[in-house]
């Protein structure tokens, strides 16, 4: 198992990589699971692929968009890689909106508004259960993944911007876009979509326009998978703009590690087995 990251001059973004690439080998054992980069970092994914001591492999995108990275370096990686003796299958990226996604920005989310909370102690709503009469988890067996129940945390926010990367493909953008609405639809809050780079709305000129409508504690959820200074901007304008909550990127979050897994499965057609 390969996964490929859109790679960053930020080394917390390898950071990050390497800790899921840590979390998937824990939950499959019996797969080799290497990391690997489309730029600034190494190694790359053909590097990767012609010394892998196996006859077949499944690159799994670490990205959240099929933007220009999913649907053009990673075909050309498997196109190359026929030159290579391993078969090669790439699975979709893991976006746009699973609910194991869909719960991991949730509970990035409600981290951020607890620890808001503590810091200001103002935002009312919060308890020490945040997560009251959780059922266990349908979607699969990895531990410590367990899902929130849509529509019934107690959340101390009444509006929620969903910050993404940003791309130039209008295609891609409607799918974050889609993320945001099921996002909102998941939280029951009112939800909007930003950029932090390339066309707006920016995140925040999108906490802005939330506010303007009426929302007073509006949070940002990161629809990014690793730390960098995208998400830095975006955290800043949104933190500008009157946002009382900022959401880490996913990283290495148990959802993550399963939906990575899930992508391995649906390339295979068949389950992969778990750690207990």
């Amino acid at each position: 198992m390969v996964l490929v990251a859109h790679g960053s001059r930020d080394p917390r973004a390898a950071v990050a990589t390497e800790a899921l690439a840590r979390a998937v080998r824990r939950a499959c054992p019996a797969w080799l699971v290497e990391a690997s980069y489309l730029d600034h970092a190494g190694p790359r994914p053909l590097d990767v692929l012609a010394s892998a001591p196996a006859s077949r492999a499944i690159l799994v995108p670490l990205l959240l968009t099929a933007a220009y990275h999913g649907r053009v370096d990673l075909p050309a990686v498997v196109r190359a890689a026929e030159s290579l003796p391993i078969s090669v299958t790439a699975t979709d990226v893991l976006g746009p909106a699973s609910p194991l996604l869909l719960s991991a920005l949730s509970r990035r989310l409600l981290a951020a508004t607890q620890s808001a909370a503590t810091e200001a102690g103002s935002l009312p709503g919060v308890t020490s259960d945040p997560l009251p009469g959780v059922l266990p988890d349908p979607a699969g067996s990895l531990p410590g993944v367990v899902p929130d129940p849509a529509g019934s945390l107690p959340w101390a926010l009444d509006g929620v911007v969903l910050a993404s990367a940003g791309t130039r493909n209008e295609a891609a953008r409607a799918t974050v876009a889609d993320a945001a609405v099921a996002l909102g639809r998941r939280l029951g809050l009112p939800a909007a979509v930003a950029y932090a780079s390339g066309a707006g709305p920016t995140p925040g000129e999108a906490v802005t326009a939330l506010r303007a409508a009426g929302a007073r504690r509006v949070g940002m959820s990161a629809y990014f998978l690793a730390p960098g200074l995208l998400h830095d901007l975006a955290a800043r304008t949104a933190r500008e703009a009157g946002a009382v909550a900022i959401a880490e990127p996913l990283t290495a979050s148990p959802e993550l590690v399963r939906l990575v897994a899930a992508r391995v499965e649906s390339a295979l057609r068949h389950p992969l087995p778990l750690a207990a």
